[in-house]
């Protein structure tokens, strides 16, 4: 339990470290990402990006079990 809870850390610092560049690539703009937009008001669901972040993290432990 302990390792898992470690590599879940490292991998969310290294997202977040990353998240710069990764947007640049169009990770968060992807077509599927339902974003809404009023005067007032601003809703953005990133539901592509969702699921491409989670098939490659499910990817990476998969490996890491290995």
């Amino acid at each position: 339990m302990s390792r898992t809870l470690i590599i879940l850390g490292i991998a969310i610092l290294l997202l977040g470290l990353l998240w710069p560049w990764l947007q640049k690539i169009g990770i968060g703009k992807l077509p599927g990402d339902i974003v809404i937009e009023r005067e007032n008001f601003r809703f953005y669901f990133p539901l592509t990006s969702s699921i491409l972040v989670s098939l490659l993290l499910s990817l990476l432990f998969w490996l890491f079990r290995r």
